[in-house]
């Protein structure tokens, strides 16, 4: 996993894997940082409140800080791509008029690879040497670590394995008779609750800051599998990898990104929940990669309009709103609109519940699902698949070619989908939308949208639509493909 910005939540805003940046030959190279987790069984004392009221963490550091390590990388990257230099215009300006470039043929320190220095922090999970850490801070295979302990001993460091949907490495030092931390619980850890995090931001050993839990179970754009832990915790590069601790000294997460606009902390900081890394490290351990369950199914979140269109007391669930041929959800009998309200007893909250869930149990697990469809709840049984990275495939765009208005209380004028359309996408009937006012506008209804269904009955053409309409009231739910992706978009006419 690369170690640039991550542009997910805005124009200017990014979360930011923590990295310390290190100046190389005719570069800039963002280098990774680590992180460990540990148990013990030996008590830490709560840390004791000063006269003034608050905390004082100095026993609790003076315990803990001897099992929080420093990691540090160097990766050996090829030289540079010449071809790919020859297509930039910048350089072959310069190179016209005949300004040294950084990469040019010829020049002096571009034979052979480039190597690139990163520093991290992590804490040690097993006396026996075990260390656990972010994967981007690892770097790619290939790539020599160092793990140096607080009283300067220094050890290479094997790497066991790495999980990228989590962003969890496990490191092995030859070493016994280690310090280790004690891991909490972070289900019990509250809102409002101090923590503090001692790590190397910028390369200082054992640097310790503190602030509060911010808010629970947040879910960063593409990261489906953890629910992260958000704090106003300083966290800085340099500080990936290694731990957050509550005040009784046990490792709750492991600080792993930022918030920020500047690249530098900015009051918001996420850590992967330990129990999370725990999974991951004794996965790896047992069977040398990270095994998730696969559902096949696609899913949406549940707002309160979708709600009452499925006749839903309350918001909650995921929403299905295309089913993988041939998967386990299709063997169990789930459709499109059905919206799954729990497995195997544990409640689904929200749609972002579900991967994590399903992700925890092994492939080839027998589990339950409780559906609601139909106004009514019902269970179904299915056996998990194996999750593997899978590309989605692009749908059509669609042609501009005259539309029928589809009604006028809803303000959509549509055309019926073309044979090759419906070989396509692998539909049968359905229809196009190529014009969008009204209610369907502000719906976000858009034009080249494939409506499927209308709650959850199947629209063939343009007059059945109308008809369905007549009869749906002022609130309904539309099953559309948009592109690669079925979603459920709740209307309602005023």
């Amino acid at each position: 996993m690369n170690n640039s910005f991550f542009s997910r939540v805005g124009a200017r805003t990014h979360i930011l894997r923590l990295a310390v940046a290190t100046l190389v030959p005719f570069g800039l190279t963002l280098s990774a940082s680590p992180t460990f987790a540990a148990d013990s069984a030996t008590a830490t004392p709560q840390a004791a409140p000063n006269r003034l009221g608050l905390p004082d963490f100095g026993d609790l550091v003076e315990r803990v800080g001897p099992a929080v390590v420093n990691i540090s990388v160097v990766q050996r990257q090829k030289g540079t791509d010449e071809r790919a230099l020859a297509e930039d215009p910048f350089y072959d300006f310069l190179r016209r008029f005949g300004v040294p470039v950084p990469g040019m043929p010829g020049m002096e320190g571009n034979r052979g690879p480039r190597i690139s220095r990163g520093i991290g922090s992590g804490f040690i999970v097993s006396g026996d040497g075990y260390v656990m850490t972010n994967a981007h801070v690892v770097g790619e295979d290939g790539s020599e670590v160092t793990v140096r302990l607080t009283d300067k001993r220094e050890f290479k460091a094997k790497v066991i394995g790495k999980d990228l949907r989590t962003d969890i490495a496990l490191l092995k030092i030859d070493a016994s008779g280690l310090p280790v931390v004690r891991t909490g619980n972070p289900e019990k850890a509250r809102v409002g609750e101090w923590v503090l995090a001692v790590g190397s931001p910028f390369g200082f050993d054992n640097t310790v800051t503190a602030g509060i839990i911010s808010a629970k179970a947040r879910r960063l754009p593409d990261e489906n599998y953890v629910p992260f832990i958000q704090t106003d915790v300083a966290i800085n590069p340099g500080n990936s990898g290694g731990p957050l601790f509550n005040l009784a000294g046990e490792v709750i997460g492991i600080n792993s990104q930022i918030y920020s606009r500047s690249g530098g902390f900015m009051g918001i900081s996420f850590a992967i929940p330990i129990d999370v890394a725990l999974n991951v490290k004794d996965q790896i351990i047992k069977y040398g990669r990270v095994q998730r369950g696969k559902l096949g199914v696609t899913i949406q979140g549940v707002d309160r309009e979708l709600a009452q269109s499925f006749g839903l007391s309350e918001p909650t669930g995921a929403l299905v709103s295309n089913v993988e041929p041939g998967g386990p959800a299709e063997k169990a009998g789930l459709k499109a609109g059905d919206v799954v309200l729990g497995v195997d007893g544990t409640k689904v909250k929200d749609s972002g519940d579900l991967p994590r869930i399903i992700g925890d149990k092994r492939p080839g697990t027998a589990v339950k699902l409780e559906v609601w469809r139909d106004g009514r709840s019902r269970t179904l049984t299915t056996t998990l698949g194996e999750m593997s990275n899978e590309a989605v495939a692009e749908g059509p765009a669609a042609p501009n070619s005259g539309g029928e208005d589809a009604g006028g209380k809803l303000g959509l004028v549509v055309r019926p989908l073309a044979p090759e359309e419906s070989a396509q996408l692998g539909v049968r009937g359905g229809i196009v939308v190529e014009g969008v006012n009204g209610p369907a506008e502000r719906a976000g209804l858009q034009p080249g949208d494939v409506i499927l269904a209308l709650n959850n009955q199947p629209v063939t053409n343009a007059s059945s639509f109308r008809n369905m309409l007549e009869k749906a009231g002022n609130r309904f739910a539309l099953l559309v493909q948009r592109g690669g992706t079925r979603i459920f978009v709740p209307v309602r006419i005023e």
